[in-house]
């Protein structure tokens, strides 16, 4: 038997103990009022005056010590305050307050990852500890198995990752970023409607999966005997909504890819995608600009953040370069327009990549900028102007047709945001979507569908309009110095254990 189950069997024999006095170990209400513990450490001065009065507070047991007739226990909840008093605080129980009865069947039955709830006075320590002296208790939740004693040791970090529930208990800096998180998404959110943004929901379940190139994940719905797709982009809706006469409209939800895991890709992740009718490009660019430096204020009181080795300002303007002219710069592509598929096929495997048959010019370009350029852009830079392939939901621009009004913007290496004027012309529309199903008989299986409702709907009329998209995951490991998704998604895809 390993120490785990034997460790687990004394604990079920404390289950019966409890069970032989008649005490439920799992019960549904507390039988006492409670204060949260940031908030009683907060005002522990005005509580511990000459004549106390007593309060209760509940949480896990995170250390118990002592011997003979007194007792010391932790006490965390996970409580937060203003003041940044932390949520763990000391319990002493002593046999002689408690009665003998009580103070043993404590003693004999608690264990250290054990929720319990304590009634007591509060006072002070001779060391000055904020301290509860244990007047009656409560058994919560009694734990059968031992909280682990080394997990920042962790040799498998993959364990922390499937055990996530684990790794927030033992591990503070996991827990404050999942709180930073929290905080940006209610920035992100605050700061759109502030603007006059409408947040919508649209479908997950859907008969195409369009709005970008990527692989969908398929599911089948029994009732209505048909095939559907879990959502790989939010665009498709959002801009029927612009015909629908709604302005300015955003999501931020779930999507779902079927495609590798690596630093900065989950098949499942948090997408915002937000539209604004009657605006362009420099409008939107000078709108993100002010968008970023807020979410970087979350984290940190001015708008510089720190990314591994490098300080980064959100402060405005932020620098822009012209997508050829980053091929240029960084992977020596000279006169893009004038090299064939062939010589930038050629290119790219000698930068270790291998293009599909199916990959046109301005795709592999892109593939070769994402490999080569977008790591020496650390901070904020637009990238702007892409071959008109690379985006099949763009506008065209009027003084050159084979590109459109796009750009991107590049923050430490990471691409932050993807924003274009939106193409609003069906024709064009139908056009882009027919090679798009040229490239799908070629094999690629990220191209987008012919999608005739969508199509159909722009024939009603869609108004010029801007839009951006947003990996809120990949803006947190930005905005927290992360450098893996993982650390970031609270419970992020796994293959399981055999």
């Amino acid at each position: 038997m390993s120490a785990g189950e034997e460790i687990r069997k004394e604990r079920i024999k404390k289950l019966e103990k409890l069970a032989e006095n008649k005490i439920n170990p799992y019960p549904a209400k507390v039988a006492f009022a409670l204060t949260e513990i940031a908030s009683a450490k907060l005002n522990f001065k005005k509580l511990a005056t000459k004549n106390p009065k007593p309060i209760g507070i509940a949480g896990r047991i995170l250390a118990k010590r002592g011997h003979g007739g007194i007792m010391f226990l932790d006490i965390f909840d996970g409580s937060n305050s203003l003041g940044g008093s932390t949520a763990k605080l000391q319990v002493f129980a002593a046999e002689d307050k408690m009665g003998k009865e009580n103070y043993s069947l404590l003693q004999e039955t608690i264990d250290v990852g054990d929720f319990v709830a304590v009634w007591g006075k509060p006072f002070y320590t001779k060391r000055k500890e904020p301290t509860i002296e244990a007047e009656k208790w409560q058994m919560l939740s009694k734990s059968l198995r031992p909280l682990p004693e080394k997990w920042h040791g962790l040799v498998d970090v993959e364990e922390r990752f499937r055990k996530r529930y684990l790794d927030i208990l033992m591990n503070g800096e996991v827990k404050e970023k999942a709180v930073v998180r929290s905080k940006i998404v209610s920035a992100l959110r605050s700061f759109l409607d502030s603007e006059g943004f409408l947040e919508v929901e649209t479908p997950v379940l859907q008969t195409l999966a369009g709005g970008t190139s990527a692989r969908p994940f398929k599911t089948h719905h029994n009732a209505l005997d048909i095939d559907l797709n879990l959502r790989i982009a939010l665009e498709i809706h959002l801009k029927q909504l612009l015909v629908g006469g709604l302005p300015k409209v955003y999501e931020m939800g779930r999507i779902f890819r079927n495609e590798g895991i690596d630093a900065t890709h989950n098949p499942e992740f948090t997408m915002l995608e937000a539209y604004a009718a009657y605006w362009d490009e420099e409008q939107l660019m000078k709108f993100i600009e002010k968008l970023t430096g807020e979410l970087a204020k979350t984290v940190s009181k001015n708008k510089a953040i720190v990314f591994g080795e490098n300080k980064i300002s959100f402060k405005p303007p932020f620098k822009r370069i012209n997508f050829f002219d980053a091929l240029e710069r960084y992977a020596m592509i000279m006169d893009y327009g004038k090299k064939s598929r062939d010589e930038i096929v050629t290119i790219a495997l000698r930068f270790g990549l291998n293009p599909e048959p199916h990959d046109s010019k301005g795709k592999i370009a892109d593939k070769i900028f994402a490999k080569v350029c977008r790591p020496k852009l650390i901070n904020p830079t637009f990238v702007m102007n892409y071959p008109v392939e690379i985006f099949p939901l763009a506008k065209r621009s009027e003084k050159n047709p084979g590109m459109v009004i796009a750009f991107q913007l590049i923050a430490g290496g990471i691409e932050l945001v993807k924003a274009f004027n939106e193409l609003n012309d069906p024709i064009d529309q139908r056009e882009r979507f027919k090679k798009e199903l040229e490239n799908k008989e070629k094999g690629d299986y990220e191209a987008q569908p012919m999608d005739e409702e969508f199509i159909e709907a722009l024939e009603y009329g869609m108004p010029p309009a801007a839009g951006f998209g947003i990996g809120i995951d990949r803006l947190v490991m930005l905005l927290t110095n992360t450098d893996n998704v993982k650390e970031i998604i609270l419970f992020p895809t796994m293959k399981p254990r055999q």
